[in-house]
Protein backbone atom coordinates (compact mmCIF):
# COMPACT_ATOMS: atom_id res chain seq x y z
CA UNK A 1 0.00 0.00 0.00
CA UNK A 2 1.26 3.49 -0.88
CA UNK A 3 1.80 5.57 2.27
CA UNK A 4 0.44 9.12 2.50
CA UNK A 5 2.91 11.77 3.71
CA UNK A 6 2.06 15.32 4.79
CA UNK A 7 4.81 17.93 5.20
CA UNK A 8 3.55 20.61 7.58
CA UNK A 9 5.70 23.61 6.75
CA UNK A 10 6.35 22.50 3.17
CA UNK A 11 7.09 26.06 2.03
CA UNK A 12 10.09 26.50 4.34
CA UNK A 13 13.71 25.73 3.47
CA UNK A 14 13.77 22.24 4.99
CA UNK A 15 10.22 21.46 3.84
CA UNK A 16 11.09 22.31 0.25
CA UNK A 17 14.20 20.13 0.41
CA UNK A 18 12.22 17.17 1.76
CA UNK A 19 9.53 17.67 -0.86
CA UNK A 20 12.13 17.57 -3.63
CA UNK A 21 13.38 14.22 -2.37
CA UNK A 22 9.89 12.74 -2.16
CA UNK A 23 7.93 14.19 -5.07
CA UNK A 24 9.12 11.76 -7.76
CA UNK A 25 8.73 8.63 -5.66
CA UNK A 26 6.06 6.16 -6.65
CA UNK A 27 5.99 4.44 -3.26
CA UNK A 28 4.55 7.53 -1.50
CA UNK A 29 1.68 9.96 -1.95
CA UNK A 30 2.34 13.54 -0.92
CA UNK A 31 -0.62 15.34 0.63
CA UNK A 32 -0.38 18.98 -0.44
CA UNK A 33 -2.26 22.07 0.72
CA UNK A 34 -2.83 25.30 -1.15
CA UNK A 35 -1.45 28.56 0.18
CA UNK A 36 -4.77 29.37 1.84
CA UNK A 37 -5.12 25.81 3.10
CA UNK A 38 -1.80 26.03 4.93
CA UNK A 39 -3.16 29.01 6.86
CA UNK A 40 -6.48 27.35 7.72
CA UNK A 41 -6.28 25.53 11.05
CA UNK A 42 -9.11 23.14 10.24
CA UNK A 43 -7.66 22.18 6.87
CA UNK A 44 -4.28 21.56 8.51
CA UNK A 45 -5.90 19.51 11.27
CA UNK A 46 -7.58 17.29 8.70
CA UNK A 47 -4.33 16.80 6.80
CA UNK A 48 -2.42 16.03 10.00
CA UNK A 49 -4.91 13.28 10.82
CA UNK A 50 -5.30 11.92 7.29
CA UNK A 51 -1.64 11.16 6.64
CA UNK A 52 0.12 7.94 7.52
CA UNK A 53 3.23 9.94 8.37
CA UNK A 54 3.63 13.67 9.08
CA UNK A 55 6.88 15.61 8.80
CA UNK A 56 6.91 18.85 10.78
CA UNK A 57 9.10 21.65 9.37
CA UNK A 58 7.93 24.36 11.73
CA UNK A 59 9.24 26.61 14.52
CA UNK A 60 9.33 24.87 17.90
CA UNK A 61 6.06 26.17 19.35
CA UNK A 62 4.19 25.59 16.09
CA UNK A 63 5.53 22.03 16.01
CA UNK A 64 4.19 21.39 19.51
CA UNK A 65 0.82 22.81 18.49
CA UNK A 66 0.75 20.58 15.40
CA UNK A 67 1.44 17.47 17.48
CA UNK A 68 -1.43 18.43 19.79
CA UNK A 69 -3.73 18.63 16.75
CA UNK A 70 -3.11 14.99 15.83
CA UNK A 71 -5.96 12.92 17.24
CA UNK A 72 -5.46 9.71 15.27
CA UNK A 73 -3.01 7.50 17.23
CA UNK A 74 -1.98 5.72 14.02
CA UNK A 75 -0.40 8.88 12.57
CA UNK A 76 3.39 8.79 12.87
CA UNK A 77 5.45 11.96 13.15
CA UNK A 78 8.94 13.17 12.30
CA UNK A 79 9.67 16.57 13.84
CA UNK A 80 12.46 18.56 12.20
CA UNK A 81 12.30 21.31 14.84
CA UNK A 82 14.21 21.45 18.13
CA UNK A 83 11.03 20.97 20.16
CA UNK A 84 11.32 17.24 20.91
CA UNK A 85 14.99 16.34 20.51
CA UNK A 86 15.54 15.69 24.19
CA UNK A 87 11.97 14.60 25.02
CA UNK A 88 11.94 11.17 26.72
CA UNK A 89 8.95 9.89 24.74
CA UNK A 90 10.48 10.74 21.34
CA UNK A 91 13.14 8.68 19.55
CA UNK A 92 16.17 10.66 18.38
CA UNK A 93 16.29 10.05 14.65
CA UNK A 94 19.99 9.34 14.12
CA UNK A 95 19.98 5.67 13.04
CA UNK A 96 23.79 5.34 13.05
CA UNK A 97 24.19 6.79 16.56
CA UNK A 98 24.04 3.65 18.71
CA UNK A 99 23.41 -0.04 18.43
CA UNK A 100 19.64 -0.49 18.23
CA UNK A 101 18.95 3.12 17.26
CA UNK A 102 17.97 2.10 13.74
CA UNK A 103 15.45 -0.41 15.08
CA UNK A 104 14.09 2.07 17.62
CA UNK A 105 13.59 4.62 14.86
CA UNK A 106 11.83 2.11 12.64
CA UNK A 107 9.39 1.15 15.40
CA UNK A 108 8.72 4.65 16.74
CA UNK A 109 5.54 6.66 16.48
CA UNK A 110 7.35 9.91 17.28
CA UNK A 111 10.83 10.69 15.91
CA UNK A 112 12.80 13.91 16.33
CA UNK A 113 15.16 14.81 13.48
CA UNK A 114 18.64 15.79 14.75
CA UNK A 115 20.02 19.28 14.31
CA UNK A 116 22.67 19.77 11.62
CA UNK A 117 25.45 20.78 14.01
CA UNK A 118 24.63 18.03 16.48
CA UNK A 119 24.67 15.45 13.69
CA UNK A 120 28.34 16.18 13.02
CA UNK A 121 29.24 16.50 16.70
CA UNK A 122 27.48 13.31 17.78
CA UNK A 123 28.89 11.30 14.88
CA UNK A 124 32.40 12.20 16.08
CA UNK A 125 31.94 12.09 19.84
CA UNK A 126 29.33 9.46 20.70
CA UNK A 127 31.45 6.42 19.67
CA UNK A 128 34.42 7.78 21.65
CA UNK A 129 32.31 8.27 24.79
CA UNK A 130 30.74 4.85 24.35
CA UNK A 131 34.17 3.22 24.00
CA UNK A 132 35.57 5.04 27.05
CA UNK A 133 38.19 7.03 25.12
CA UNK A 134 36.38 10.24 26.11
CA UNK A 135 35.08 10.19 29.71
CA UNK A 136 31.52 11.43 30.18
CA UNK A 137 32.74 14.35 32.30
CA UNK A 138 35.51 15.45 29.93
CA UNK A 139 35.39 19.12 28.83
CA UNK A 140 34.81 19.35 25.09
CA UNK A 141 34.79 22.16 22.55
CA UNK A 142 33.11 22.08 19.15
CA UNK A 143 33.78 24.60 16.38
CA UNK A 144 31.63 24.73 13.27
CA UNK A 145 30.78 26.73 10.19
CA UNK A 146 27.58 26.36 8.18
CA UNK A 147 26.18 27.71 4.95
CA UNK A 148 23.66 30.49 5.46
CA UNK A 149 20.70 28.33 4.41
CA UNK A 150 20.90 26.90 7.92
CA UNK A 151 19.31 30.10 9.18
CA UNK A 152 16.21 29.66 7.02
CA UNK A 153 14.49 32.29 4.89
CA UNK A 154 15.44 35.24 7.11
CA UNK A 155 19.17 34.53 6.89
CA UNK A 156 18.98 33.68 3.20
CA UNK A 157 17.48 37.13 2.65
CA UNK A 158 20.28 38.71 4.66
CA UNK A 159 22.94 37.19 2.44
CA UNK A 160 21.19 37.25 -0.96
CA UNK A 161 18.73 40.14 -1.16
CA UNK A 162 20.65 43.35 -1.77
CA UNK A 163 17.43 45.37 -1.57
CA UNK A 164 16.75 44.19 1.97
CA UNK A 165 17.62 46.54 4.85
CA UNK A 166 19.02 43.46 6.60
CA UNK A 167 21.44 42.63 3.77
CA UNK A 168 25.01 41.87 4.88
CA UNK A 169 28.29 41.66 2.95
CA UNK A 170 30.11 39.66 5.61
CA UNK A 171 32.16 36.65 4.53
CA UNK A 172 32.00 34.81 7.84
CA UNK A 173 30.54 35.71 11.21
CA UNK A 174 30.32 34.03 14.57
CA UNK A 175 27.14 33.78 16.66
CA UNK A 176 25.74 31.89 19.64
CA UNK A 177 27.93 34.03 21.88
CA UNK A 178 25.63 33.52 24.87
CA UNK A 179 26.61 29.81 24.85
CA UNK A 180 22.94 28.87 24.67
CA UNK A 181 22.61 27.55 21.11
CA UNK A 182 19.52 25.36 20.71
CA UNK A 183 21.51 22.35 19.50
CA UNK A 184 23.62 22.08 22.66
CA UNK A 185 21.11 20.16 24.83
CA UNK A 186 20.82 17.39 22.26
CA UNK A 187 24.61 17.33 21.84
CA UNK A 188 25.07 16.79 25.56
CA UNK A 189 22.25 14.30 26.08
CA UNK A 190 22.80 12.04 23.09
CA UNK A 191 26.59 12.03 23.40
CA UNK A 192 26.18 10.92 27.02
CA UNK A 193 28.09 13.88 28.46
CA UNK A 194 27.90 15.17 32.01
CA UNK A 195 28.56 18.75 30.87
CA UNK A 196 27.55 20.76 27.84
CA UNK A 197 30.34 21.30 25.29
CA UNK A 198 31.53 24.81 24.53
CA UNK A 199 29.96 25.38 21.13
CA UNK A 200 31.39 28.03 18.77
CA UNK A 201 29.26 28.17 15.58
CA UNK A 202 29.84 30.42 12.58
CA UNK A 203 28.01 31.10 9.32
CA UNK A 204 29.79 31.74 6.03
CA UNK A 205 28.93 33.26 2.66
CA UNK A 206 27.98 30.01 0.94
CA UNK A 207 24.50 28.55 0.62
CA UNK A 208 24.86 24.99 1.86
CA UNK A 209 27.51 22.79 3.40
CA UNK A 210 29.03 22.42 6.83
CA UNK A 211 32.19 21.60 8.77
CA UNK A 212 31.94 20.51 12.42
CA UNK A 213 35.19 20.10 14.33
CA UNK A 214 36.04 18.71 17.78
CA UNK A 215 39.67 19.33 18.85
CA UNK A 216 41.13 16.91 21.37
CA UNK A 217 44.11 17.11 23.69
CA UNK A 218 44.88 13.39 23.66
CA UNK A 219 47.42 13.78 26.47
CA UNK A 220 44.62 14.97 28.77
CA UNK A 221 42.48 11.87 28.21
CA UNK A 222 42.81 9.15 30.86
CA UNK A 223 44.01 6.38 28.54
CA UNK A 224 46.39 8.61 26.55
CA UNK A 225 44.94 7.32 23.25
CA UNK A 226 46.81 7.75 20.00
CA UNK A 227 45.40 9.28 16.85
CA UNK A 228 45.21 5.74 15.46
CA UNK A 229 43.11 4.63 18.45
CA UNK A 230 40.60 7.39 17.78
CA UNK A 231 40.43 6.60 14.07
CA UNK A 232 40.02 2.88 14.76
CA UNK A 233 37.04 3.41 17.09
CA UNK A 234 35.28 5.67 14.59
CA UNK A 235 36.00 3.33 11.69
CA UNK A 236 34.57 0.38 13.59
CA UNK A 237 31.50 2.36 14.66
CA UNK A 238 30.49 3.17 11.07
CA UNK A 239 31.73 0.10 9.20
CA UNK A 240 29.14 -0.87 6.60
CA UNK A 241 27.12 2.34 6.85
CA UNK A 242 26.01 3.81 3.55
CA UNK A 243 25.51 7.44 4.60
CA UNK A 244 28.36 7.89 7.10
CA UNK A 245 31.94 7.30 5.97
CA UNK A 246 35.22 7.57 7.89
CA UNK A 247 38.05 8.74 5.65
CA UNK A 248 41.33 6.88 5.66
CA UNK A 249 44.31 8.76 7.08
CA UNK A 250 45.85 9.25 3.63
CA UNK A 251 42.73 10.22 1.66
CA UNK A 252 43.58 13.45 -0.20
CA UNK A 253 41.01 15.67 -1.83
CA UNK A 254 41.06 17.51 -5.09
CA UNK A 255 40.56 21.26 -4.85
CA UNK A 256 36.91 22.21 -5.58
CA UNK A 257 36.27 23.08 -9.20
CA UNK A 258 34.26 26.02 -10.45
CA UNK A 259 30.50 25.72 -10.35
CA UNK A 260 28.56 25.70 -13.63
CA UNK A 261 25.18 27.45 -13.70
CA UNK A 262 24.97 27.28 -9.94
CA UNK A 263 25.57 23.51 -9.89
CA UNK A 264 28.77 22.11 -8.40
CA UNK A 265 31.24 19.89 -10.16
CA UNK A 266 31.58 16.85 -7.90
CA UNK A 267 34.98 16.60 -6.19
CA UNK A 268 37.05 13.53 -7.03
CA UNK A 269 39.56 11.68 -4.90
CA UNK A 270 43.16 11.90 -6.06
CA UNK A 271 45.63 9.03 -5.85
CA UNK A 272 46.53 8.23 -2.26
CA UNK A 273 49.96 9.82 -2.43
CA UNK A 274 49.76 12.75 0.00
CA UNK A 275 47.86 13.57 3.17
CA UNK A 276 44.83 15.85 3.08
CA UNK A 277 45.85 19.44 3.71
CA UNK A 278 42.50 21.26 3.59
CA UNK A 279 38.77 20.53 3.77
CA UNK A 280 36.01 22.46 2.03
CA UNK A 281 32.68 23.02 3.80
CA UNK A 282 30.96 22.54 0.43
CA UNK A 283 32.59 19.15 -0.19
CA UNK A 284 29.32 17.22 0.20
CA UNK A 285 26.84 19.89 -0.94
CA UNK A 286 23.75 18.47 -2.64
CA UNK A 287 24.38 15.04 -1.11
CA UNK A 288 22.79 13.17 1.80
CA UNK A 289 25.84 11.63 3.41
CA UNK A 290 28.50 12.65 5.92
CA UNK A 291 32.25 12.09 5.93
CA UNK A 292 34.36 11.98 9.08
CA UNK A 293 38.07 12.80 9.25
CA UNK A 294 40.67 12.25 11.97
CA UNK A 295 43.79 14.41 11.87
CA UNK A 296 46.44 14.43 14.54
CA UNK A 297 49.99 14.67 15.73
CA UNK A 298 51.26 11.92 17.98
CA UNK A 299 54.28 14.02 18.93
CA UNK A 300 52.10 16.75 20.44
CA UNK A 301 49.35 14.23 21.34
CA UNK A 302 46.65 16.37 19.76
CA UNK A 303 43.87 15.56 17.31
CA UNK A 304 41.26 17.33 15.20
CA UNK A 305 38.09 15.38 14.50
CA UNK A 306 36.09 16.81 11.60
CA UNK A 307 32.69 16.02 10.11
CA UNK A 308 31.72 17.36 6.68
CA UNK A 309 28.09 17.28 5.57
CA UNK A 310 25.41 19.26 3.77
CA UNK A 311 23.41 21.08 6.44
CA UNK A 312 20.29 20.59 4.30
CA UNK A 313 21.16 16.98 3.45
CA UNK A 314 22.27 14.65 6.25
CA UNK A 315 21.85 17.70 8.48
CA UNK A 316 18.12 18.09 7.78
CA UNK A 317 16.09 16.87 4.79
CA UNK A 318 18.21 13.82 3.96
CA UNK A 319 18.01 12.69 7.57
CA UNK A 320 14.23 13.15 7.60
CA UNK A 321 13.84 11.01 4.48
CA UNK A 322 16.14 8.36 5.95
CA UNK A 323 13.95 8.24 9.07
CA UNK A 324 10.78 8.18 6.95
CA UNK A 325 12.09 5.20 5.00
CA UNK A 326 12.83 3.30 8.20
CA UNK A 327 9.47 4.09 9.78
CA UNK A 328 7.58 2.98 6.67
CA UNK A 329 9.56 -0.24 6.28
CA UNK A 330 11.20 0.91 3.04
CA UNK A 331 14.86 0.53 2.04
CA UNK A 332 16.69 3.05 4.22
CA UNK A 333 18.49 4.95 1.50
CA UNK A 334 15.62 5.15 -1.01
CA UNK A 335 15.79 8.55 -2.71
CA UNK A 336 19.09 9.40 -1.01
CA UNK A 337 21.82 7.74 -3.08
Amino acid sequence: MVATVFIDGAAGTTGLEIGERLEERGDLRLLRLSGTGRKNAQVRREALNEADLVILCLPDEAAKEAVAMIEDPAVRVIDASTAHRTAPDWVFGFPELDRGQRERTAAANRVSNPGCYSTGFLALVRPLVRSGIIPADFPLTVNAVSGYSGGGKAMIEEFEDRSSPRHVETVVRTYGLTLAHKHVPEMQKHAGLAHAPVFAPMVGRFYRGMIVEVPLQLWALPGKPTVFDVHRVLSEAYRGEKLVEVAAFDTPLEAPKAHRDGRPVAPKALEHTAPTQTLDAELLRLTNGMKLFVFGNDRTQQARLIAVLDNLGKGAAGAAVQNLNLMLGLPETTGLL
